[in-house]
């Protein structure tokens, strides 16, 4: 019986992981389908076009605060790997905000918000890869 136990264990275990595998590679996948071709995306996902209210404002919010709180709960859970993780993807995130506000009607203090933010999600990143004893490159 406790052998039964561990293989359902197991199975579950791949199922739930694989599920998840499937949720972030499709979520990527939208996101680069947004970057491509972002008029087809947003009529696929129901965006009237071009916007008539702040649709794109509530799409913006929404994965603002649930990140925001994957965060917030990686923290309260102590996974620092996951966290260290976050803030280094954030990086990029926040550098590639820089470089669509200084091309659009961002201005400097906008433009120095993002950069500023993004090298401090990556100081953040090494910092939390030190603190979860993650390898880091020695030369």
């Amino acid at each position: 019986m406790a052998k039964m136990k561990v293989v359902l264990r197991g199975n579950l275990q791949r199922l739930v992981l694989a599920s998840c595998l499937l949720g972030g590679t499709l979520l990527t996948i939208i996101g680069i389908r947004y970057f491509l071709v972002p008029e087809s995306a947003a009529y696929t996902f129901g965006l009237a076009e071009p916007p008539t209210g702040y649709e794109m404002h509530y799409i913006i919010a929404l994965r603002n605060v649930w990140l925001g709180l994957l965060a917030i709960a990686f923290v309260l859970l102590r996974q620092w790997s996951g966290l260290a993780l976050w803030f280094g993807l954030g990086s990029f995130v926040c550098f590639a905000d820089a470089t669509i506000a200084a091309s659009s009607s961002g201005g400097t203090a906008q433009v120095a918000f993002h950069l500023s933010s993004g090298v401090l999600c990556a100081g953040l990143a090494m910092l939390l890869g030190r603190i979860a004893g993650l390898a880091t490159i020695r030369t």
